[in-house]
């Protein structure tokens, strides 16, 4: 596993503090582990969709130079 250092807000670390005080999480690292993966998950198909465009806009173009 991999360890990445973050630097948050204090209005943010206030609140993440408070759901693992409150027993929502056991620690601070996995709140963030699961934020991250709802957030992966959740724009998963957002993205995909986007890149796909993206290249067929750059396919069109290339495909109209040639022409």
């Amino acid at each position: 596993m991999k360890t990445i250092k973050v630097s948050l807000p204090k209005k943010l670390v206030t609140e993440v503090e408070n759901y693992v005080k409150s027993g929502w999480f056991t620690d601070e690292a996995e709140l963030l582990r699961t934020a991250l993966h709802e957030f992966i998950r959740h724009n998963r198909l957002n993205l995909m969709e986007r890149f796909m465009k993206e290249d067929i806009e750059w396919a069109l173009k290339v495909k109209t130079k040639d022409q």
